[in-house]
């Protein structure tokens, strides 16, 4: 289905959600047609974006439309349970939800379970489903909603699923780029630096440039922890470690959107403030390893915000000779301070990028045996 004919059969009047590889198509769509205005907004998280739906309703009366993966559903689920609920305000909107880890269909490990209880999730939070399929017609969307309008009247919301492939668009966005230095590279300069720590990183493209960088290098990954789901919560996993481990340099690799996605998760580690935890943000100002939609931190300074939260020392590489400058002083310390470093990079990825070979659980076992050790 053309994504115009999608969304004209949904008849919405303002967008927001957190983007998905799944609906690029919409997201492309969404940020052509309209960028990042009173239109669209681009949320932090899926929850927000929920509220942001909800005030657009209290102040027009009129239904806006949330996107996601369905990963970010557990993000939704409180302002759906507890704030649009027809029990409580009865505020409707529209969902559209990418179905990644449909239940038939290869995907990856930390789709899987996601998948298998989307429908019913779903279900479960009072919403009204459809299932979009390449063979779904723009006129059964429209039936859909139609036959669905008492529903919309008495307070409920309806979700509608898409499958891989459902929605087609055939002008890709121009999307924002923050700088000039390639993740990746960053990414293997920071790992070729600290040797023998123990490193966590976010979820993407991130985590996959790493295990590719140590397969190049022909290194261990026994002092990896990929987090590849729960987008934003990496830094939570790292500063635990670094506490219970103190004699370990603990390195995170976090990205911008994961970083403002639970952005108070900032101020709790910069409150426990390990010295042993260096927390590094690669800031491309996009959701690159969904589609390369802005973030809220594109032209923000996520230094600034760590400063204000109250980081012992917050640093900032602008290219790749200001990281390296970087790296030179705090690499070799035995000891330091609580340590921010945003790093600002370019969007993008090699097309060849692969995925880690090894099991999730594989991954965690060994790294948990790496810790033993320490």
């Amino acid at each position: 289905m053309k994504v115009q004919d999608f969304v004209n059969s949904i008849d919405a009047d303002f967008y927001t959600g957190v983007p998905d590889s799944l609906l690029s198509p919409l997201c492309d769509w969404l940020y052509n047609t309209y960028g990042l205005s009173g239109k669209h907004i681009v949320a932090a998280n899926e929850g927000n974006a929920v509220a942001l739906a909800a005030g657009h309703y209290i102040a027009t009366g009129r239904m806006g439309l949330v996107y996601m993966q369905n990963s970010g559903i557990g993000n939704a689920l409180n302002p759906v349970a507890s704030l649009t609920n027809e029990k409580i305000y009865g505020i409707p909107m529209v969902f559209v939800v990418g179905w990644r880890g449909e239940p038939g269909v290869h995907d990856e490990p930390q789709h899987l379970f996601q998948g298998e209880i989307t429908v019913p999730l779903l279900k479960l939070m009072g919403l009204e489903v459809m299932v979009i399929g390449d063979d779904t017609a723009p006129s059964d969307v429209r039936s859909f909603l139609d036959g669905f309008r008492d529903g919309f009247a008495s307070g409920k919301s309806a979700a509608l699923v898409v499958k891989k492939g459902a929605l087609t668009y055939d002008l890709k966005a121009d999307y924002y780029s923050c700088g000039t230095l390639t993740r990746e590279r960053a990414v293997e300069l920071i790992a070729g630096r600290f040797k023998d720590a123990a490193f966590v990183s976010t979820t993407g493209k991130t985590s996959r440039e790493l295990y590719e960088i140590r397969e190049r290098n022909g290194e261990s990954h026994e002092s990896d922890f990929l987090t590849v789901g729960s987008m934003g919560h990496a830094s939570s996993v790292a500063l635990r470690i670094a506490m219970e481990k103190p004699d370990l340099k603990v390195v995170l690799l976090d990205g911008d959107g994961a970083a403002v996605m639970h952005l108070g998760s900032l101020l709790v580690e910069a409150e426990t403030a390990p010295s042993n935890l260096i927390h590094f943000v690669i800031n491309n100002g996009v959701h690159d390893s969904v589609g390369g939609m802005p973030t809220p931190a594109k032209e923000r300074s996520l230094s600034d915000i760590a400063a204000a939260c109250g980081f012992g020392r917050v640093m900032t590489a602008s290219d790749e000779a200001s990281l390296v400058k970087i790296l030179d002083v705090i690499a070799s310390e035995k000891t330091g301070a609580h340590t921010f470093v945003e790093v600002i990079s370019a969007r993008g990825a090699r097309k060849d990028l692969g995925r880690p070979s090894t099991t999730a659980k594989e991954n965690i076992d060994s790294f948990r045996d790496f810790l033993r050790g320490k």
